[in-house]
């Protein structure tokens, strides 16, 4: 077991170690056999107070550093990754129930969204606006909002959580991080230990571990922070949005999806079927971009779905630490029963179940469904798990009716053998991003990311992320005399 377990089972407040004060335990358990990895007393209200008064003091004077200066912690952040490469890897595995392949796509883009925060630091700039009145100077400052906070997932909790805090504290602003009480390291701690490791001031950086039944909305409603940055459901992205709105934050929502890939009839089967495959299938399912429903023209849907079948059922489904493993166990016992019952729910409407998997404790073998009823609520909601449904369609304009049938708009993709036409069919898609030839899984530091409807309000990414982080400011100069009316 990595020694971050026992090293990182503590709250993250003003620079300082401590545990919690709460009157009970975070319990971190490894998904896949059960073991118990750490028990972290919780924090309570108070000590998110301190945390996010800690930010406050700590980011004036980070806000007025040298952006050079800013920027080289996240340069020491990112050597710091790679020399703890494997050790990270290991942490991944272990509280994540996450295969090897998993950890390595996880750092791949955790490093690559750092590189980006890097250039950040120094992307901010000012502009100089004319002004109709005579002898006046307008000026255009980009500055920080002040205090971020930033509630991470926990399906790729090391990423998700750097994909917030690093930009953010680039742009000079403080953060305070709360991941996810089933991933309370990697996506917590473990980020704060690099970024504490590689010089970043006291303060500026804080985490707490706990649990809405112990602090309730104390996290979001506190006066602190100007910015809440939250990954995860849209049912709580819902209240966080509302909770928020009544007192004027700016909210950045990354929240689920019901996406589609879709195999027009001029597609590659080949190629499309691999993209399917582990555009549903990669992490378990637990994906917000996974492809939940594989949509195919029908008149190539019987050779698809012979070798859609033939590649699923190859998945080898178990221990994570095997390398062989592509299906680790699904996050915890209560997604476990979710997927499962999902499964018996749509047999129970009449679907049928090509391939049928089985549930030992955490680990769900993966599915796949047919003949799903068009009216069934399953086709139109998320799916956190290793369930794919298969739906034939007749031409391109139904197609599309059945990809938006749906109240989430994250992702998709569709295969082609003419791009141009891909191009076509993905601009009448509601979505925030569609992919042509390609799976459904994708994430990029230069590109804009999130969703329509259910699926989120704004971006992230790239100049996405200065407008989520910064804000703009005014400063007017008359160099001469102003008149006034009285």
């Amino acid at each position: 077991m990595p020694s971050y377990f026992t090293d990182l089972a503590q709250q993250y407040i003003d620079g300082e170690w401590r545990p919690g004060t709460g009157s009970w335990d975070i319990i971190d358990f490894n998904p896949y056999d059960g073991e118990k990895l750490a028990s972290i007393t919780i924090a309570t209200v108070d000590e998110v107070d301190q945390a996010y008064r800690a930010a406050a003091r700590a980011q004036k004077a980070w806000a007025a550093t040298n952006a050079y200066a800013r920027r080289a912690v996240f340069e020491k952040v990112l050597r710091l990754i790679e020399d703890r490469e494997q050790e990270i890897t290991e942490a991944i595995i272990t509280e994540l129930g996450g295969t090897g392949l998993k950890a390595a796509f996880e750092l791949h883009l955790a490093k690559e969204f750092l590189r980006e925060s890097i250039h950040l630091a120094l992307r901010p700039e000012g502009r100089i606006i004319p002004s109709p009145v005579d002898g006046k100077e307008n000026r255009l400052y980009r500055v920080p909002v002040g205090v971020v906070g930033v509630i991470s997932p926990f399906n790729f909790p090391f990423l998700l959580s750097l994909k917030s805090v690093a930009p953010a504290l680039a742009l000079g602003n403080a953060v305070v991080l709360k991941p996810h009480q089933d991933t309370p390291i990697v996506g917590g701690t473990l980020v704060a230990k690099l970024f504490e490791d590689a010089g970043l001031p006291a303060g500026l950086l804080n985490v707490v571990l706990t649990d809405v039944a112990e602090i309730g909305d104390a996290f979001i409603e506190h006066p602190v922070p100007r910015v809440i940055s939250f990954t995860g459901s849209d049912k709580v992205g819902r209240h966080v949005a509302t909770v928020c709105a009544a007192q004027f934050k700016r909210t950045v929502l990354e929240l689920g999806g019901n996406s589609a890939l879709v195999v027009l009839d001029d597609a590659d089967i080949d190629y499309a079927v691999d993209a399917a495959v582990f555009s549903r299938y990669v992490h378990q399912g637990q994906v917000c971009m996974a492809a939940h429903r594989v949509l195919v023209d029908r008149s190539i849907a019987g050779e698809f779905t012979e070798k859609f079948v033939a590649k699923v059922r190859s998945l080898k489904a178990g221990d994570p630490r095997d390398p062989r493993t592509v299906i680790g166990p699904v996050i915890n016992s209560s997604q476990a029963e979710a997927v499962s019952a999902t499964v018996e729910q749509a047999v129970a409407e009449g679907a049928t179940a090509l391939v049928h998997g089985t549930t030992t404790g955490n680990l769900v073998e993966p599915s796949v469904l047919t003949d799903v009823p068009a009216d069934s609520p399953l086709l139109r909601q998320e799916v956190f798990g290793p369930v794919a449904f298969l739906i034939p369609f007749d031409g391109e304009e139904e197609a599309v009716r059945l990809v938006n049938d749906t109240p989430y708009g994250l992702s998709g993709a569709v295969h082609t053998g003419d791009i141009e036409r891909g191009v076509r069919f993905a601009q009448q898609i509601d979505t925030g991003m569609f992919h042509v030839n390609d799976g459904t899984v994708h994430d990029e530091p230069l590109v804009p990311f999130g969703g329509e409807k259910n699926s989120g309000v704004g971006r992230l990414n790239g100049e996405t992320t200065l407008d989520a982080f910064t804000t703009t400011k005014w400063i007017s100069v008359q160099h001469g005399r102003s008149g006034f009316p009285f």
